[in-house]
């Protein structure tokens, strides 16, 4: 199953959006913070402006609709991964931060393309 992450203005409308008009199904809603949305092998994380993954970078870039999209990987041990890839030389946009639903870093591509690493809280 492929899992992208849609930074959203607004979860329920964005639920509403993606269920009455492209026929995904409502998985599971964390308050207007966050919500995952399916359709055949796709999951789709719909974050709002409370969610983790709407937090300010070290930097401070903020995340927004249309810009901070991205792939996410989801890995078992998020703390091991991440040494393991500052080992190699990878770069972070920002630092592991934890949400409702687990823990999260944003890791740039070569070309910077933002990919996100989570681990589901157990």
């Amino acid at each position: 199953m492929a899992v992208v992450r849609y930074l959203v203005a607004d979860v329920d409308a964005a639920i509403a959006f993606y269920t009455r008009h492209l026929g995904f199904t409502l998985e599971q809603q964390m308050g207007p913070a966050f919500a995952i949305v399916s359709r055949d092998d796709l999951s789709l994380w719909l974050s709002g402006p409370q969610s983790s993954a709407a937090r300010p970078m070290p930097d401070g870039r903020r995340p927004e609709p249309g810009g901070w999209n991205r792939v996410v990987v989801e890995v078992d041990d998020l703390e091991a991964r991440v040494a393991e890839l500052r080992q190699a030389g990878l770069t972070f946009r920002n630092e592991i931060v934890t949400g409702p639903g687990g823990k999260q870093i944003v890791l740039e591509d070569g070309d910077g393309n933002p990919l996100e690493l989570f681990e589901t809280r157990g």
